[in-house]
């Protein structure tokens, strides 16, 4: 557990508090751009240890959380089809599309298995050649390399009964569609140490250049988030915008080439549509021409399945920081991990998700304790 008491060490959190305490001259809107990021923080209290002139704004938070009910629906009209095994991580399946979810379909009877690995579902096919399997490709670029390995196994040992439903975002147009919001109050960015892990940092740059706002990839721990606060509240003090690294035990500059080099690839670059946000420019990514056999959406033509998001659901408004959880009439009501209305309250790294389990009532975490009072 090393890693672990070093990252949540109470001690080095008190330093760093103070230390943002120290800096701190007026007011500042950062926002934190990874789910687990936001889980930390709501976790531990993070945003109420903060000066009061600190203002932690959630943001997108996870692929789940982005992936838009269209999706969800075409994912349901593939499992429904007779012959097919649809495979999928287990995060997605209580992700609601517009009157059930793929939980739900399994019980009704439909062929739906958890996977652990893309590989997993390209072995089913190999081992069922007279059923079509289908993978649920879902992720920002750190689940790409591993999916785009998986397709690129199912080519190169002829297995053409596997193909992938890819709902693949990229974190720098989103970033973009935030600055570019005539509603945007963010300042700075924590960006998700574990996208530069495969990624590198020099995809920000132009972006931290462009609009004028310090990003600091930052990992997912108490401590970790708090160093990512200092560095970014120091270069906002100090009025400069640069791409900082706080995450240097795993994200370099250059990143994972060969990860990079086999996405690009499998994959290309395309417009994608996001929970709450709407389409985004050159924000997913697509299956390559070499590739277009596997297309599960050209394969069971449901490329032009379409849906309205949820009146009662302003997941879409979390996930751009405009509002919180808290703000929802329907949170903790209607709305609950049990019976959500969108994907902010199913998956593991949804902000709804995390005010549920921590933040109902009155801040309650403390660093100074291994595990938080929950309500």
């Amino acid at each position: 557990m090393k890693y672990l008491d070093e990252y949540r060490n109470a001690e080095a959190a008190k330093q760093y508090l103070a230390a943002i305490a120290q800096i701190t001259t007026r007011s500042w809107a950062i926002m934190e751009v990874c789910g687990g990021q936001t889980h930390s923080i709501v976790k531990y209290g993070i945003s109420d240890l903060l000066p009061k002139a600190i203002r932690l704004i959630h943001g997108p938070g996870c692929p789940v959380c982005v992936t838009p009910v269209e999706m969800v629906n075409k994912a349901i009209a593939i499992a429904r089809q007779p012959g097919v095994i649809f495979c999928s991580f287990g995060d997605m399946l209580r992700v609601p599309g517009s009157d059930c979810d793929l939980l739900s379909l399994k019980g009704e009877g439909a062929d739906i298995r958890i996977v652990y690995s893309p590989l997993d579902a390209v072995n089913i096919a190999a081992d069922n050649p007279q059923r079509q399997i289908v993978f649920f490709a879902v992720g920002f670029e750190t689940t790409a390399p591993a999916n785009a390995l998986a397709i690129h196994q199912a080519a190169t040992r002829d297995i053409h009964n596997f193909s992938a439903l890819v709902s693949h975002v990229l974190v720098p147009p989103a970033i973009e569609a935030i600055m570019t919001s005539p509603d945007t109050q963010v300042q700075g960015f924590l960006a998700a140490g574990h996208v530069c892990t495969v990624m590198g940092l020099t995809q920000y740059i132009p972006l931290a250049e462009k609009y004028r706002v310090p990003i600091v990839v930052t990992g997912f721990e108490p401590v970790d988030v708090l160093q990512g606060i200092y560095m970014c509240v120091r270069q906002l003090e100090e009025n400069r915008h640069e791409v900082e690294n706080q995450y240097t035990r795993s994200a370099t500059v250059g990143g994972n080439r060969h990860a990079q080099q086999l996405v690009n690839s499998v994959f290309q670059i395309s417009e994608r549509k996001w929970r709450g946000m709407g389409e985004i420019p050159a924000s997913g990514l697509s299956l390559a021409d070499d590739y277009a056999t596997f297309d599960a959406e050209r394969r069971f033509d449901v490329a032009n399945v379409s849906t309205a998001e949820s009146a009662e659901c302003i997941s879409g408004l979390v996930l751009q920081g405009i509002r919180t959880p808290l703000e929802c009439p329907a949170f903790g009501a209607t709305c609950t991990p049990e019976h959500p209305l969108g994907a902010t309250m199913v998956s593991g790294e949804g902000a709804c998700a995390a005010y549920y389990h921590y933040r109902r009532k009155a801040p309650s975490a403390s660093l100074n304790n291994k595990e938080p009072h929950t309500p």
